[in-house]
């Protein structure tokens, strides 16, 4: 950018700034419907803006964007909001009270709480926001992408629950927007670590599905499955096989 050329070419006007402050990106977000009591869960839209941390978007629209989700969360009673750089692992962070803001951690795609007034967040393209809840007030939220389910996430967040007097039959399970079985082309090899079985082409393979599995066997009752696909409802949500850098934001909260 030369010397003359305007500072909105780069990251937008005050007033723009202040307006994105104030925005609701929950007011366009897909909510789970099945959540009870005072658990709410969403998935947020294109129409909201990446929540990437890591991509190439201007570093103050990223944050301009999590300052607005703050307040939004905050106004339904919500003082502290995670999140972590995921590595496509099974690791599970339980977060406790005694702090608030926002609290980003590295290599954790998996959060577990049972203190209101936390939100847990994990960034999505075409990997599963996998949302957990009970009714004695305790949730979680994952990050499963095809290594992450092949990897036990889905396992490691039940046990995690079971830790807390929460079993798996008890739970609540919402797999919320991937990218479907119709639009997800894998190798061989990621056909094989989900099912084990290795086929000799390139196969088409639904992982909300292999997820579906993973929890009848775990004997969770209570599952539902988003209807939405990344991919397929492109307008409303990023998907990365489609070239989207954007990422969206699947939260679950614990109200006061």
């Amino acid at each position: 950018m030369s010397a003359n050329d305007p500072a909105t070419s780069v990251c937008g006007s005050v007033d723009d700034t202040a307006r994105n402050f104030q925005s609701d990106p929950l007011a366009s977000a897909h909510p789970v419907p099945e959540m009870i009591g005072n658990i709410f869960a969403c998935t947020t839209s294109r129409s909201a803006g990446s929540f990437g941390w890591m991509s190439a978007q201007p570093v103050v629209d990223v944050m301009t964007r999590w300052i607005g989700l703050a307040n939004a969360l905050h106004a339904r009673g919500v003082q502290r909001i995670a999140t972590a750089t995921q590595v496509h692992g099974a690791e599970i962070v339980r977060h406790g009270g005694g702090w608030v803001g926002t609290l980003r951690l590295h290599g954790f795609d998996g959060h577990i709480t049972s203190i209101p007034g936390t939100a847990l967040t994990v960034t999505v393209a075409d990997c599963t926001p996998v949302f957990l809840s009970h009714p004695r007030g305790v949730i979680a939220a994952l990050h499963a992408g095809w290594r992450g389910a092949a990897s036990g996430i889905l396992d490691a967040g039940l046990d995690a629950m079971a830790s807390l007097d929460c079993p798996p039959s008890e739970c609540h399970v919402h797999l919320g927007p991937s990218i479907c079985g119709n639009c997800y082309e894998v190798g061989p090899e990621v056909v094989e670590a989900l099912t084990g079985t290795r086929p000799s082409r390139h196969q088409y393979i639904d992982v909300r599905a292999v997820l579906a599995r993973q929890a009848d066997r775990r004997g969770v009752q209570n599952l539902s499955v988003s209807a939405l696909c990344t991919r397929c409802h492109g307008d409303q949500l990023y998907s990365h096989r489609a070239g989207d850098e954007g990422r969206q934001l699947g939260i679950i909260a614990l109200l006061v």
